[in-house]
């Protein structure tokens, strides 16, 4: 077999913590009349379920207005990073209330 002299680094499986801790904003009461946005990550199918979440929330929560994805950009592409960077900016500048975030299973 091998030599029993040999040895091997081992590393740790789980990587420490590089965020700190974030604070969570408060959940809205009711979401009727309210600006919802929506991201994507541009994979599994979120052009066909955005319709479909967007008709229910419209039905459940009369008056709400909707900001879509293509507004904010793909949350997981090339230019991920600068988009999460410039996304509490341009949530702001889109006046959204509360988003609703599709990645891919």
């Amino acid at each position: 077999m091998g030599d029993r002299d040999t040895t091997f680094d081992a590393l740790w499986p789980l990587a420490r913590l590089r965020q700190e801790q974030l604070s969570v904003s408060r959940r809205l009461e009711d979401n009727r009349g309210k600006r919802i946005g929506f991201i994507w990550d541009y994979m599994f199918r979120g052009d066909h379920m955005f319709p479909l979440i967007q008709a229910g929330l419209a039905e459940k929560f009369p008056g709400s207005t909707f900001v879509p994805y293509s507004t904010f950009g793909n949350a997981h592409g090339h230019d991920e990073a600068d988009m999460l960077a410039a996304l509490p900016q341009k949530l702001r500048e889109a006046k959204v209330e509360a988003v609703v975030v599709g990645v891919a299973a």
